[in-house]
């Protein structure tokens, strides 16, 4: 007799069986995870990045639409939201990272405001750019090219990319707008360049009561902590009217008609009045996208324990493949570039070791196309004090860094220092990048450098050089 045919044999449970298969497909054992982590984890991350829904469709609304800016408003974030869902599901499954992707800000506001405005370049015309760049992305990924780009950023550079992002998040998230729902609490003066903001400003006051809520949730080592503590943000927001309450919960999307496949379209733009254009637009998006993701995931890869000593990351070829699929996908829905999120460091903050984490991301991705409206009263300062807690915890990779050997303390200082000064992870990366080698061949020590680490510091220095001579890229 079969055993499962005796009277008190205990039927299987397939909701028990289809949880195993997760757990043994994304490695929960091997990774020191469980559901509930994973899940809370790709919640947070969701929460700290799920302003680009709002913020991206309005950045490129000035460029895309067609007749008057913002009719293509609606169109743009289901785009946004198409996109992200995409290329974090495949980072997800083919790496198993908690990795999320999204339209890049600042790549946004180029292609919006330097490309189409600022050089008339049709936007048709310019999301094949982003298509082009994408298509050379995969191409670089399948060389190895970007893995070893990777592997020959120094050590002590990965270590510094890991605190300069969290310095990075921590300033992003103290110097929002509050007249757009930032935080303001470091705002712009023009004699002193930044300064404390004001402090009778509401937003202001409920995003430092935010900061504390967090603090005390995390230092009483509650579970999910930077989710609560944004959660009870918003809602501390909502109640004393410093954000408008959700005014629905759900609407049904509409598909982005006017947008899809218009970056296939636009290759018939391209003429040989804007190919040289082009093609300095192009490699921009590449160069700026290319040292964004590979400082985001050696920053995000350090903190999460992913850094192998000789300084791999396992997986890369999988985890920059997705970022190449993104960009590509993004662009034919009709979005810019698409980059790993430095935001991802909230959830890996949280416990996230696996792609079930980015799994969790995408589908909140997927899901929000119907509930926009529910989504979007987030306030922007509502995310701001988990994002301080995360660049707290990014910023103990300092003492990592051999501080008594200028070789290491003089680039890993920069990269720290320009990235959020400049406002990008590329800059502060490139900065030290070049400083690197130099350092070691003053000490005498070029022995200890490699040719693709002068390689690099080459492209950068010929990369600021360009910028010099043209000062609208």
């Amino acid at each position: 007799m079969n055993p499962d045919d005796r009277p008190n044999a205990i039927p299987p449970n397939p909701n028990q069986n289809f949880q195993l298969a997760i757990a043994r497909f994304f490695k929960f054992r091997e990774n020191h995870t469980n559901f509930r982590t994973e899940i809370i984890a790709g919640v947070t991350t969701f929460m700290t990045m799920a302003y680009i829904l709002a913020v991206n469709p309005a950045i490129l609304s000035n460029a895309i639409f067609l007749e008057r800016s913002g009719d293509l408003f609606g169109e743009l974030v289901i785009a946004t939201a198409l996109s992200s869902a995409i290329a974090t599901l495949v980072m997800a499954v083919t790496s198993n990272y908690p990795f999320a992707l999204a339209p890049g800000m600042g790549l946004n506001a180029f292609f919006a405001f330097s490309v189409v405005i600022g050089l008339g370049i049709e936007w048709r015309v310019a999301l094949s750019a982003i298509f082009i760049e994408g298509i050379l992305f995969i191409l670089l990924t399948l060389s190895k090219v970007r893995n070893q780009i990777i592997q020959a950023i120094p050590e002590c550079l990965k270590h510094a990319t890991a605190a300069g992002i969290g310095f990075f998040l921590a300033y992003v998230a103290l110097s929002g707008d509050p007249a757009t729902g930032g935080a303001g609490i470091i705002v712009a003066n023009p004699v002193t360049i930044t300064g404390l903001g004001n402090l009778r400003e509401p937003a202001t006051l409920v995003a430092i009561a935010g900061i504390v809520i967090t603090s005390a949730a995390v230092a009483r080592r509650i579970t999910g902590a930077l989710l609560w503590g944004i959660l009870a943000t918003a809602i501390l927001g909502w109640i004393l009217g410093v954000a408008p309450p959700p005014q629905g919960i759900a609407a049904f999307p509409a598909f982005p008609a006017h947008l899809f496949g218009q970056a296939i379209a636009g290759l018939a733009g391209i003429r040989a009045s804007n190919l040289w254009d082009l093609i300095a637009v192009t490699f921009v998006f590449l160069f700026v996208d290319l040292f964004d993701t590979i400082g985001t995931l050696a920053g995000v890869g350090i903190q999460a324990g992913y850094i192998r000593e000789n300084g791999e990351l396992p997986r890369a070829t999988e985890a920059l493949m997705a970022d190449a699929i993104g960009t590509t996908a993004g662009a034919i829905l009709g979005t810019s570039t698409v980059t790993t999120y430095i935001e991802s460091a909230a959830g890996v903050a949280e416990g996230g070791r696996t792609g079930f984490t980015g799994v969790t991301t995408a589908l909140l991705f997927l899901l929000s196309i119907f509930f926009i409206p529910l989504f979007q009263s987030v306030p922007g300062f509502a995310t701001a004090p988990a994002l301080v807690i995360v660049g707290v915890l990014m910023a103990g990779n300092v003492r990592r860094i051999r501080w008594d050997d200028p070789a290491e303390s003089i680039p890993s200082f920069l990269t720290i220092l320009v990235m959020p000064l400049s406002f990008s992870i590329a800059e502060g990366l490139a900065v030290g990048a070049i400083a690197y080698p130099l350092i070691k061949s003053f000490q005498g020590k070029t022995r200890e450098t490699t040719l693709t680490q002068w390689i690099l510091a080459a492209i950068f220095v010929l990369r600021f050089v360009y910028m010099a001579v043209t000062p609208s890229l």
